[in-house]
């Protein structure tokens, strides 16, 4: 392995050597290197910054690791632990891809989202659009909380899920509180399903969403929970579930679920991840984090002390 390791570095050096050469005699070269290791610096930058923020980091840090295990084993000739490491390596690579399924698919499509407008000045009817339609969604799940009807409202953010509005009956209608809760209204046709919300408009109703099956979440999260969570994992839309056994609104984004939210709460989360994620400045979106944590560190704060009072009242 360092023997094969160490003609790898040789080669690197002679070839190194060899493109210094030929820079010294064509300098204009010179530009298409710092421009090589410019878009180098910002797909590594990019890949560590999508890493963290996903599952792949922990994964990424176990197979470093295992790198980490091999060398050593080598160094201190631990034969048969580098040959079972060496020997299952190249189907780690392949085990790899299955694993990362997920987070490659997010990665690409990512990349491949349009935000050319945003340059053209195209974007300020959206916004306004996209602001007064959040609103309607937020003024929909409240009403559909305050009647304990079960409601499921998806919104598309950057990558597009076709394939689930594919899966209900098209509409292609504008968003209105009205429509949201006639949708969900039981025993009408359309009210088993998600609500499917992409390009300002509502796409399609009762689609059909993939389950999350992750052993970590609790089995008393019902199938409309799972599914929300379930397209929040597989894309980077957010879903709104609306319980009908508690009234109470919950929020699946990145495949977490953020449970028993008020109506301020979910129009300041659907704000800030949707409006000022895709329109905001980055010192617009610094403001909102610091903001953000503030009333969170005040909410815990509150928690403390009531949790405090509660223990001196039990004490007396």
């Amino acid at each position: 392995m360092f023997e094969n390791f160490k003609l790898s570095i040789n080669e690197i050096g002679l070839s190194f050597a060899n493109y210094m050469i030929e820079l010294s005699k064509n300098p204009f070269k010179l530009i298409t290197l710092l421009l090589d290791i410019i878009i180098v610096i910002y797909i590594f930058y990019k890949f560590i910054m999508y890493a963290k923020s996903s599952r792949a980091w922990q994964l990424l840090k176990g197979i470093v690791l295992i790198l980490v295990i091999m060398a050593l084993s080598e160094i201190l000739q631990l034969r048969i632990l580098n040959f079972i490491l060496t020997f299952f390596m190249p189907y780690g690579v392949i085990a790899l891809v299955v694993i990362f399924q997920p987070e490659l698919r997010r990665m690409l499509e990512q990349l491949g989202t349009n935000k050319l407008t945003k340059y053209f000045g195209l974007d300020k009817d959206l916004e306004s659009k996209t602001k007064e339609n959040i609103y309607k969604i937020v003024i929909a799940a409240t009403e559909l909380a305050k009647t304990k009807t079960g409601g499921l409202i998806v919104l598309e953010r950057d990558i597009q899920i076709n394939d689930i509005i594919d899966t209900g009956v098209k509409l292609d209608a504008e968003v209105s509180p009205q429509l949201i809760v006639n949708l969900f209204t039981p025993k009408t046709p359309l009210h088993d399903g998600a609500v499917i919300i992409s390009k300002n408009k509502i796409a399609a109703a009762a689609c059909i969403l993939p389950l999350a099956d992750d052993k970590d979440i609790a089995k008393e999260i019902g199938t409309r929970h799972r599914a929300g969570i379930g397209i929040s994992k597989e894309s980077d839309a957010i879903a709104v579930i609306i319980s009908e056994e508690t009234g109470k609104i919950s929020v699946a984004k990145d495949g977490t679920l953020i449970a028993d939210l008020k109506e301020e709460t979910l129009k300041n989360i659907l704000m800030r991840h949707i409006v000022l994620k895709r329109f905001g400045s980055d010192k617009q979106k610094e403001v909102v984090k610091t903001k953000l944590k503030k009333k969170e560190k005040k909410s815990k704060d509150k928690v403390t002390k009531s949790d405090e009072q509660n223990s001196e009242k039990i004490e007396k």
